[in-house]
């Protein structure tokens, strides 16, 4: 039985005493009321020694936005999975869609990312899915599963036990579009059924595969309940405590 996540990232929002404010009233929340679902948050790098300081991991866990595709050296602005990991992190997300767009970041650039988070002990959240040309062009199976392969595929398959995927059609992020559940399920179907053949059954069934794609209160219930829909990659709506704790309840 693989167990709901669900993941609040908080892209480039909140001062410092608004995000230490946010995670310490979830971390009690969480404690007082014991959801079934694991929580991640993300928030900016230069708060995550701080954040991790100030909540229980039991509770809450804490994930960076982002890491290098380096090991260490001349990389000015970079943060390399060995620091991440030197202050305690244990998650990262890799290669969301507004790195890929805003940064160029490819397929190779993530692969090596990948390698660097299992190589220090950090379980990537990796990211992926289609625009909206891609989709009203009916090519969205092909965009993803070469966009998982191009990037799994490079990787020692011993370590994918340690995978949590996260798919986010472009076109549903920010825009307050979301994919209905039936289509969010198909997808998450599919790529099962591109971990198993390229991969094999047990990792198919056991790696989470969370929907991001304008996940809030309102939705969220009906996506979580389709079979292969492990939980979410929230954005906007877990910067609110009240809808965020919302969407974990849906995750049960």
């Amino acid at each position: 039985m693989r167990k709901k996540i669900v993941a609040g990232n908080w892209k480039m929002n909140l001062k410092f005493e608004e995000a230490l404010q946010l995670a310490i009233d979830l971390n009690g929340w969480i404690a007082d009321n014991q959801p079934e679902a694991e929580v991640i948050i993300a928030p900016s790098s230069i708060y995550l020694p701080t954040l991790l300081e100030n909540v229980d991991e039991q509770f809450l866990k804490i994930s960076a936005q982002d890491l290098s595709a380096h090991e260490k050296g001349a990389y000015t602005g970079d943060i390399s999975a060995e620091q991440l990991d030197s202050i305690g992190l244990d998650f990262s997300l890799i290669g969301h869609s507004e790195r890929r767009t805003y940064q160029h970041e490819d397929a190779e650039v993530l692969e090596q990312k990948m390698k660097q988070a299992f190589a220090h002990q950090i379980y990537p959240i990796f990211c992926f899915g289609e625009n909206l040309e891609q989709r009203e062009n009916n090519t969205h199976f092909e965009v993803v599963e070469s966009q998982l392969l191009d990037v799994l595929a490079k990787q020692d398959k011993e370590l994918l036990n340690k995978l949590i995927l996260a798919y986010e059609p472009v076109w549903a992020i920010g825009t307050g579009k979301t994919a209905s559940p039936e289509q969010a399920q198909e997808m998450h179907v599919y790529v099962r059924e591109v971990l198993d053949k390229n991969f094999g059954a047990e990792i198919a069934n056991s790696t989470p595969i969370l929907y991001g794609g304008s996940v809030n209160a309102e939705n969220a219930e009906n996506l979580f309940s389709q079979n292969d829909i492990d939980g979410g990659l929230v954005g906007s709506a877990s910067l609110q405590l009240d809808q965020f704790t919302q969407i974990i309840m849906a995750a049960q």
